[in-house]
């Protein structure tokens, strides 16, 4: 699906789809290429594999706190659930020197390919960029640095201002008021379905970076758009 559908929350003109005048990115895995962080668990003595489940656990604690009506930060979350993850397994080196290794991965991750291309291509439309992650936007900066784009992004945000993790609508919500922009003119673009279906859920359209050819979850409402690169988003987009 390519193509913006005529709603209310997503006026058309004669001319066709109202192109956003703002592009709301998620940072880890929709620009970042996580994958690296496998090889800093097996650095440390533990199953590469145990990276996936790690993160996907580090998220589930940050949305339960959320819905608690609490907020702790992406980084203070990230090294206690490594805490959990690698007691036990037959490290070589202290416990807290593993997390330590784990967690600086995250200054040297690189974007994916798609990544350089597609962000010079969407910004040569005229559209307003910026990042809205659950992370640090010290991150953020380390990697858009490294790939040559920050300067293509007007603003770097992070939850840990919103104080609520996305998918929760008061972390969208913050974003539209610091860029001044309403939900209608703003579209999220996103790897995972639950910042999806949050955005959307907010007033945002939406654009599912789908790099794998997955199966979008039925439970959570479809995006606006789904493609497999920023290269084939800006396509759609001009």
């Amino acid at each position: 699906m390519t193509d913006l559908p005529p709603s209310s929350d997503h006026p058309v003109s004669p001319d066709g789809p109202r192109r956003p005048r703002l592009l709301v990115f998620d940072v880890n895995e929709t620009l970042s290429d996580m994958a690296p962080l496998s090889a800093r668990f097996e650095d440390v003595g533990a199953p590469p594999h145990l990276a996936k489940l790690w993160f996907a656990e580090l998220l589930r604690d940050g949305f339960a706190l959320t819905v608690c009506g609490e907020s702790e930060s992406f980084s203070t979350l990230g090294a206690e659930a490594l805490r959990v993850r690698l007691h036990g397994q037959p490290l070589d080196r202290p416990l807290d020197a593993a997390v330590d290794h784990v967690m600086h991965g995250f200054s040297e991750l690189a974007v994916h390919p798609d990544v350089v291309e597609g962000v010079r291509d969407l910004g040569e439309l005229g559209i307003r960029l910026v990042t809205l992650s659950n992370g640090s936007a010290s991150v953020a900066e380390a990697l858009l640095q490294g790939a040559g784009v920050r300067d293509r992004f007007e603003r770097l945000l992070t939850v840990e201002d919103a104080g609520v993790w996305k998918p929760a609508s008061r972390a969208y919500a913050y974003a539209l008021e610091e860029c001044g922009v309403e939900p209608m003119d703003a579209m999220l673009v996103a790897v995972h379905p639950w910042d999806i279906d949050g955005a959307r859920r907010a007033g945002l359209a939406t654009a599912w970076i789908d790099r794998s050819d997955g199966r979008h979850p039925s439970y959570f409402g479809a995006p606006d758009i789904r493609v497999a690169s920023l290269t084939e988003l800006a396509d759609a987009l001009r």
